[in-house]
């Protein structure tokens, strides 16, 4: 027989506090606190095989952790090695992984198991980094290794997004046809490592894998090349400069062309402000693709008229802007005259009225002094110096000193790039792998540069 006591709230509030009292504690009220966050990742507790373990003849591996844990992208993030043509399956059950190999285990070969970020923990979500588990199908562990660094071409930074493969027994067509024996992936500084490699000799590639196919099947694929093999055996890093040898092509969409209607008036604006920089053209810009253009109708003269001589005049392939390039002089006032038999559209139209606009040249003062002192720079690779505005190059200089000056420099902030020229063709050329040709390389300085006008700017680079 079970007695049901029913006692009244109020009643046992009055027990407890008067407990409290009598016992000399504080009693305070309150929800209670869920402790310090956890920040730790999940650890492996066992593996089935062990660890490390040599004549493996199963192709089933389970991994046992510490709590619940959550998978994510495995397929996409567990890399391999050496490289399996069908993928395993893998199973997740809370606080297990289960992988079974579909591929044949190749006898006496160490495998690789790199789980990437893909395992991390239910409740915080923190990720067990790189879990790599290693076995052999022969009597022992290959322990060799390969490290390098991938380095971007033409700009000298790094791509993570890139992978790194190995071949053994390749020829060079093999990174076109087939997948490689080995693949790494590149971290955030550019690093690779490939681990266990047996005592072999390989043909390394780095590539940029827009379909998927773990080959190297376009040239808009940024991809990179060793000229020569490498053994396993070797210590020294690997040093591969990737390049995309053609811009990505759009897909074949059509597109759709309209006639434009041209405005019933000719109008024309031009690139002139309060001053006209000393090293850039003056624009004409007409709001109609201009049919005609008589350059003797379009006159720069100073304050009393008299025409300004020297001034050359081109046209682009829009027709609808008129470059004017001269030789400027500094802090003069001038005044621009475009009449309205300069230009006609393809309608007849001509300029409404004859456009009358004074301006002036900038002075020497808007300008800054820049002075770099190169350090560890070999002239013998054909320098050329490139400032630039994000990714946009905005001025290019050969360097044929390792002290540079420039006694006019724009103002402003800029990154800083040296391209070495081998090829003397004043640009950053690709490479190609079917000629054997490497890429050339460049250095991108990781601190900005700002110049100011009126001003001894100067600075030591050291490369």
């Amino acid at each position: 027989m079970r007695i049901y006591l029913h006692i009244p709230v109020t009643l046992l509030l009055f027990i407890f506090i008067s407990l409290s009292l009598f016992t000399g504690g504080c009693a305070q009220i309150g929800m209670p606190t869920g402790g310090a966050k956890d920040t730790v990742s999940p650890k492996l507790i066992k593996a089935t095989p062990v660890f490390g373990s040599v004549n493996v003849k199963s192709n089933k591996i389970t991994l046992a952790f510490n709590e619940y844990i959550d998978v994510q992208e495995v397929q996409k993030n567990l890399i391999i090695s050496p490289f399996q043509n069908k993928n395993p399956t893998i199973i997740s059950d809370l606080k297990s992984i289960t992988i079974k190999f579909k591929d044949t285990l190749l006898p006496n070969t160490t495998y690789t198991l790199n789980f990437g970020d893909a395992i991390k923990d239910v409740n915080e979500g923190n990720i067990y980094k790189n879990l790599t588990y290693v076995f052999s199908t022969g009597s022992k562990l290959d322990s060799l290794s390969i490290t390098g660094k991938i380095i971007l071409a033409e700009t000298g930074g790094v791509d993570s997004t890139l992978m790194v493969m190995l071949y053994s027994n390749a020829v060079d067509s093999t990174v076109t046809k087939k997948k490689p024996n080995y693949i790494a992936k590149v971290n955030g500084d550019g690093s690779f490592e490939f681990i266990n490699l047996p005592a072999s000799t390989f043909k390394i590639y780095a590539l940029k894998d827009g379909d998927g196919s773990k080959t190297y099947n376009a040239k808009s694929e940024s991809f990179a090349f060793l000229d020569t093999s490498i053994n396993a055996a070797n210590k020294e890093p690997v040093i591969l400069y990737a390049y995309t040898e053609e811009k990505e092509k759009l897909n074949n969409v059509p597109i759709i062309v309209t006639k434009k209607v041209l405005d019933k008036k000719l109008r024309v604006t031009t690139s002139l402000q309060t001053k006209q920089d000393l090293f850039e053209p003056l624009e004409i810009y007409f709001n109609n693709p201009i049919k005609f253009f008589d350059s003797t109708k379009v006159f720069i003269t100073d304050t009393n008229y008299k025409k300004i001589t020297g001034l050359l005049f081109s046209k682009d392939s829009t027709s609808k802007k008129i470059t004017i390039t001269t030789k400027w002089k500094a802090d003069i006032p001038l005044i621009l005259i475009i009449d309205t038999l300069a230009a006609k559209d393809s309608l007849g139209n001509k300029i409404g009225k004859i456009d009358t606009l004074r301006f002036s040249t900038k002075r020497a003062e808007d300008y800054g002094r820049l002075i770099l002192h190169f350090n560890d720079l070999d002239l013998k690779k054909i320098p050329i110096l490139q400032f630039l505005n994000g990714e946009e190059v905005k001025f290019s200089y050969p360097i044929t000193n390792k002290d540079w000056i420039n006694n006019m420099f724009h103002p402003g902030e800029y990154g800083i790039r040296i391209i070495y020229d081998t090829d003397k063709n004043s640009k950053w050329t690709t490479g190609n792998y079917f000629k054997k040709l490497q890429p050339e390389t460049s250095v991108t300085l990781p601190q900005k540069l700002t110049v100011k006008a009126d001003w001894d700017n100067e600075r030591e680079i050291n490369l």
